[in-house]
């Protein structure tokens, strides 16, 4: 058997062992998934009417904000799912199974795989679940074409891949799921200041980079010109650059982790 095919057989046995041990603890699951749903129902029946003020220049109604929010709130679920995968990672860490694996002759990259797979899987599940609720409470996306589906399926898949590697590091950084959890809280922060709920432009000057300037955006732009039809511009290529260095970035850190020599 080659050395591709042992990755692939070991990787899935990993990704196995991660998808059940999401079975066990299913209220982590279920807080990342509540999250966005909560958020999402909170600003268009409580907030909405405020919040779609900043839309369009001079207000919108609800139909239109929802439009407007549910790609943010579908960024936020994808990036709400990796907290967990930290928590779990710190797990394995501080319970010495990585350690055991680490003298079990499999392939190494596997334990990592399974970890990065399993989050992302988890995050489309969340993804199609969130969706569903805000189909049911008005979304719509008709000038979408299959094209442009498959292109925001593209889209989440890379953001979610991307921050899963960060949270793989953190994890394995973190000395105990506590802190582990405290670490990656940035993954859920980071949409909450960025153009989800309203547009950048309707933010105060000083706030305003802050929120333009970090990869939620640009991929909330992204996804909403795909669903939507609105402009674009740079914004894709800009998700791209930022998906992919923050994977390389995680790749690196986690594995380096990994391989490390244990004390």
């Amino acid at each position: 058997m080659s050395t591709l095919s042992l990755a692939a057989q070991d990787s899935s046995t990993m990704l196995r062992r991660n998808l059940l041990h999401a079975r066990r603890y299913p209220s982590l699951t279920l807080n990342v998934l509540l999250t966005p749903i909560v958020l999402l129902l909170l600003f268009v029946y409580v907030f909405g009417d405020v919040m779609s003020a900043g839309i369009g220049g001079g207000g919108a109604d609800r139909s239109e904000y929802v439009a407007y929010l549910v790609p943010g709130i579908l960024l936020m679920t994808i990036g709400a799912t990796p907290a967990g995968t930290a928590v779990s990672v710190s797990m394995d860490m501080t319970e010495g199974i990585i350690a055991r694996f680490r003298t079990m002759a499999i392939h190494r990259g596997s334990v990592l795989i399974g970890h990065v797979v399993g989050s992302v899987l988890q995050g489309i599940m969340s993804v199609v679940l969130v969706g569903a609720v805000a189909v049911a409470i008005g979304f719509r996306s008709t000038d979408a074409t299959a094209l442009e589906w498959l292109a925001a399926f593209a889209l989440l898949v890379l953001v979610a891949t991307a921050f899963t590697w960060i949270a793989v590091g953190m994890g394995m950084a973190s000395p105990n799921p506590e802190a582990a959890s405290n670490n990656a809280l940035p993954l859920m922060i980071l949409p909450l200041i960025s153009s989800a709920f309203v547009p950048v432009d309707a933010m105060p000057g000083w706030f305003r980079p802050i929120a333009e300037y970090q990869p939620f955006t640009p991929a909330i732009e992204t996804l909403r010109g795909l669903l939507l039809g609105s402009e674009i511009g740079n914004s894709g290529w800009i998700t791209i650059v930022w998906c992919l260095g923050l994977a390389a970035l995680g790749y690196r850190w986690s594995t380096s982790l990994f391989n490390r020599d244990p004390k």
